[in-house]
């Protein structure tokens, strides 16, 4: 692929933007206006809505192709091995926060727009880049963005794994709270910053004799995640260090939270507790299934449902946790949230939707999948898969017109919402051939 050393020296200065839309939604803009100032030098048209969406354009015509991306990005969170916020190559591999999920493949979709327009290629319909800066935080860019654009025709986002992305769960994100910290022993309780990924660090505050102290520092000692006690004015400060993951797959990390939370219940008892953190220890624990709280369920589309508890934060305002479900496609978030509310009041939490989005299911016959599948063969010389994810794209924004599709290959750790996000440099322009190859196919085949 041609501009390779320009594509990644605009992705540097893309992700030296600390676009974390959670904590900073000017930076976020900030970010979007970037990338479409980068495109009005290479000579497209763009559209920005209100610094939080936005597109360009190659191409005329009625009919509509699109790439969708997003250049916000959740926080680094703490134990990199390097600098997050600015693009690192290290043995043949690409790191940062952004490289993978979307910053990276939004610029290479830049770029092979760019590749298109200075091949002379003549789209037979309108090809866009739509881009936006508020998906780790619920998607209302796009919600914005389709309540004054087009919808595509025919879309894809890069966002997820190859090969085609049909399904992906329904996304149900809760908050649990009450307004007193109901706990005797517990004064403080911080961990998580994104209800979307499993925290990696959690920290308590509690009010213990020495000889409880001794107690819970050998049951610390069965923990998996890394225990350490400092000891403060206020009381005993204790800090347990686990292994973060996206909350699509909690199974591959370790949450901080919970087992802090399953090591204070064993030292102690739940009753000590409070309310929140005994709910959270009874009705999820260390599950990742949502049994204890009756709301396990698989289908054949999609899996099985899953539970990450994001963020637990208890002090002397009151206690709330913000809990993540990635559902089946067949099931029912009403008669979910329904079955968590309810066993919630029993401990007198009050519970509230902070964000639904539902499910996505596309037919693996569809005009677009026929593209993707053709284009990803014409470079790989093999044929995508067709799988579910309990990830939540672009796509489910797009009225079953479009789907997910790449950038991460088998076998290559992307470490998505982790520390150390990356990719090898090798598949990273794979993905922008497969990209180009797919958006040429969308602006020119019947």
């Amino acid at each position: 692929m041609q501009y390779k050393d320009e594509l990644l020296n605009d992705l540097d200065e893309l992700m030296r933007i600390r676009s974390v839309s959670a904590e900073d939604k000017a930076a976020a803009a900030r970010a979007l206006e970037y990338v479409l100032n980068r495109a009005e030098q290479m000579g497209f048209k763009t559209v920005n809505i209100d610094g939080i969406a936005g597109h360009v354009e190659y191409g005329e015509g009625d009919g509509l192709a699109a790439v969708l991306a997003h250049v916000d990005v959740v926080p680094a969170g703490e134990g990199w091995s390097m600098e997050p916020y600015c693009l690192t190559e290290r043995d043949g591999r690409l790191y940062g926060r952004g490289l993978v999920d979307d910053k990276g493949p939004a610029m290479a979709a830049l770029y092979c727009m760019k590749a298109l327009k200075d091949s002379g290629v003549v789209p037979k319909r309108r090809l866009r880049l739509i881009l936006g800066a508020a998906e780790e935080i619920g998607m209302e860019d796009m919600e914005i963005y389709f309540g004054r654009e087009d919808m595509p025709d025919m879309a894809f986002t890069p966002d997820s794994d190859y090969g085609i992305c049909t399904n992906e769960k329904g996304i149900l994100q809760l908050e649990l709270y009450s307004k007193d910290n109901s706990s005797t022993l517990i004064s403080r309780f911080r961990s998580g910053s994104a209800v979307n990924a499993m925290p990696s660090r959690a920290e308590a505050l509690i009010d213990c004799t020495e000889r409880e102290d001794n107690q819970l520092r050998r049951a610390a000692d069965k923990s998996p995640c890394v225990c350490d006690f400092i000891y403060t004015m206020d009381g005993l400060s204790i800090t347990l260090t686990g292994k973060a993951a996206h909350a699509c797959v909690p199974h591959e990390g370790v949450n901080s939270a919970m087992q802090l939370i399953r090591l204070l219940s064993d030292s102690f008892g739940r009753m000590v507790l409070g309310s929140l953190c005994s709910f959270l220890d009874d009705a999820i624990g260390l599950e990742n299934d949502g049994a204890s709280l009756d709301i396990a369920c698989s289908d054949e589309q999609s899996g099985a449902l899953t539970v990450n508890v994001g963020v637990v934060g208890i002090d002397e305002t009151g206690s709330k946790a913000l809990i993540d479900i990635r559902y089946p496609v067949t099931a029912s978030a009403d008669e979910i949230f329904e079955t968590i509310s309810e066993k919630a009041s029993y401990e007198g939490l009050m519970t509230r939707v902070i964000n639904h989005e539902r499910p996505l299911s596309v037919n693996g016959d569809a005009p677009v999948t026929n593209f993707l599948r053709a284009a990803y063969k014409e470079i790989t010389g093999e044929e995508p898969e067709l799988y579910s994810t309990g990830g939540g794209t672009y796509a489910r924004t797009l009225r079953n017109n479009g789907v997910a599709f790449g950038p991460v290959f088998k076998g290559d750790p992307a470490r998505i919402h982790d520390t150390d996000e990356g990719m090898d440099k090798n598949n990273f322009f794979r993905h922008a051939q497969i990209c180009l190859e797919a958006m040429y196919r969308m602006a020119l085949e019947e």
